[in-house]
C-alpha cells in the first residue's frame, strides 16, 4: 500500500505524521520505505538525527523529490509492505505525481479556518486524479489539535462541509512530538504509554481498516 501525505499548505505536520506512521507500521513488523518528496528533506533529516544518536533503523528512507515519483514508488512498493510519501508543499507537479502513485492520500490539517480554506487546491488535485484513478481514496487527518479551543471542538463540523471525509482518529498538539523530531525518535519511544503514542496507534489502525 502506498500512502501519500499531501497538503499544499506548509506547517501542517506532514513530516511528523509521515515518520510516525512509517515507524508505527515498522514496529508492527511491516517492511516500510519512506519517500521524502519534499525538497526541504525534513524526513531525511529526521532519519539522519536518528543515526547520529546511534539508534537502529526502523524503515528505509530516500529522497525522491522528482516528477517521476509515480513511476518509481510502485516499483518500490513491490518489495515492501508499505510506502509512505512525505509530500511537497506548493509544488503542483510533484503533488500530481504523488497522487498518481498513491493508493490512499491523507491531507493533514490543523483545526484552523485558514487550513480548511487552503486545502481547497489539494482537494481539487485529488478530484482531478480520481477521474483517471477511480480507486484512489483520500481523507483529511486532523493534526495538532488543541483540545480546549473552540476551533478544535468545531473542526470536525467544518470538515463535514468538505467533499472528502475526515478520519475519526485525531492527533493533538503535544510536546513529545517536538521532542521526537529533535531526537530522531518516535513518540512511542520517548513516552511508550503516552496519549501521543495512542493517537498514532489509533491513526494507523484506522488507515489499515480503510479499504481502497
Amino acid at each position: 500500500m502506498i500512502i501519500a501525505l499531501l497538503n499544499q499548505k506548509g506547517g501542517v505536520g506532514k513530516t511528523t505524521l509521515a515518520t510516525h506512521i512509517a515507524g508505527e507500521l515498522a514496529l508492527r513488523g511491516k517492511t516500510v520505505v519512506l519517500l521524502d518528496a519534499d525538497p526541504q528533506g525534513s524526513a531525511l533529516d529526521w532519519t539522519q538525527r536518528r543515526a547520529q544518536q546511534g539508534l537502529g533503523r526502523l524503515f528505509g528512507a530516500m529522497g525522491l523529490a522528482r516528477e517521476t515519483l509515480h513511476q518509481e514508488a510502485p516499483q518500490l512498493a513491490r518489495r515492501v509492505d508499505h510506502v509512505i510519501i512525505d509530500g511537497p508543499p506548493r509544488i503542483a507537479a510533484l503533488a500530481r505525481s504523488a497522487l498518481m502513485a498513491a493508493d490512499r492520500v491523507l491531507i493533514p490539517v490543523q483545526p484552523s479556518p485558514f487550513d480548511f480554506w487552503a486545502s481547497g487546491e489539494m482537494v481539487s488535485l485529488i478530484q482531478e486524479a480520481q477521474v483517471f484513478r477511480p480507486t484512489l481514496r483520500a481523507a483529511f487527518a486532523i493534526n495538532r489539535r488543541v483540545g480546549t479551543t473552540v476551533i478544535g471542538r468545531e473542526a470536525r463540523d467544518a470538515l463535514a462541509e468538505q467533499p472528502l471525509p475526515a478520519l475519526r482518529a485525531e492527533v493533538r498538539q503535544r510536546i513529545v512530538f517536538a521532542d521526537s523530531a529533535a531526537a530522531g525518535r518516535l513518540a512511542c519511544e520517548l513516552a511508550p504509554h503516552s496519549a501521543a503514542a495512542r493517537e498514532i496507534g489509533n491513526l494507523v489502525d484506522e488507515l489499515l481498516r480503510w479499504t481502497p
